[in-house]
């Protein structure tokens, strides 16, 4: 991981800005990568250190659980909670706990693009409510986004292949 964070870091800088993430070819190529970007960095911060880009990463690594002495579960980065609380932000994005319906609208567009029509994508965004949204508030909480995706394979759609 150091090896990436170095060739990364082509001013030798010891942290990272958003422009140095332009030769992660991949991220430019997502439709979403920019919101994934933006997740490498906390409100008001226009640079990340080795541990916080270690910590974002740890969300790409395949699903790993480490039991503790009394043999409680412990969460790291990379469980399927985390995961899901990442894609989750990545959604929600004024933060305030609730994909709205517009923020789903954004998402899509950014994610289809020209591939549909608007009244294709309205069709989409609407389904993906009336599905997820349980207590019909007209948004998906965390905890509807998570049941929404409890049969999904979080680790194949959330994997990066340069961290294998």
């Amino acid at each position: 991981m150091f090896i990436l964070f170095e060739s990364l870091d082509r001013d030798n800088r010891g942290c990272l800005s958003p422009d140095d993430f332009e030769a992660l070819g991949g991220l430019a190529m997502n439709p979403i990568g920019g919101r994934i970007m933006e997740a490498f960095f906390s409100s008001g911060q226009d640079t990340v250190d080795f541990s916080s880009f270690v910590r974002i990463l740890a969300h790409f690594r395949p699903t790993d659980r480490n039991r503790n002495k009394e043999g409680a579960q412990q969460e790291l980065p990379s469980s399927r909670t985390r995961k899901l609380k990442f894609a989750f932000q990545l959604y929600d994005m004024d933060r305030d706990g609730k994909i709205s319906r517009e923020e789903l609208l954004q998402v899509l567009r950014a994610m289809l693009g020209l591939q549909v029509t608007e009244e294709q994508l309205q069709s989409i965004a609407e389904r993906a409510i009336q599905e997820a949204d349980l207590d019909k508030d007209d948004a998906i909480s965390f905890d509807e986004f998570k049941k929404s995706l409890e049969k999904t394979d979080i680790d194949t759609k959330m994997s990066v292949s340069f961290l294998k």
